[in-house]
């Protein structure tokens, strides 16, 4: 298993992407067409910094209106399909731990998240050959 990637939200989806072009060096490439609006951006030909435009009002203490809440939203790991894959399912199967798929579009990916506290995420990514069940 390694680190896949690191969502970051944030109100501010435009300036955050060239800073993390521009200044530290990555680069905006391919996304998947997601109901959100974001960026890819990669390092070594991989997306490692997932970008999404912040859509969940949050109240700040002491504030008088609600504000969009920028945060890192989860962090995932990318897990070797097959045996892998089967082998962390069933362990979270054998434990009792919900977790929820999701397919990422016009992709053979498939996501699974852990809700392990309020506001922390885990996901596991994995490829999946078209039709195969997750």
């Amino acid at each position: 298993m390694q680190l896949d990637h690191v969502t970051l939200v944030t109100p501010d989806l435009e300036g955050t992407c060239r800073f993390f072009c521009d200044i530290v060096g990555l680069a905006d490439g391919p996304r998947p067409p997601f109901r959100v609006d974001g960026h890819w951006l990669y390092a070594n030909g991989r997306p490692v910094i997932h970008l999404v435009d912040a859509t969940v009002p949050a109240q700040l203490p002491n504030a008088s209106s609600a504000l969009v809440a920028p945060r890192i939203d989860h962090v995932a790991f990318r897990v070797a399909p097959g045996e892998a894959w089967r082998a962390l399912v069933e362990r979270l199967a054998a434990h009792r731990v919900p977790y929820q798929l999701a397919e990422v579009p016009a992709s053979a990916q498939v996501q699974l998240f852990v809700a392990l506290a309020p506001g922390v995420v885990v996901e596991f990514v994995t490829s999946m050959p078209a039709g195969a069940a997750a």
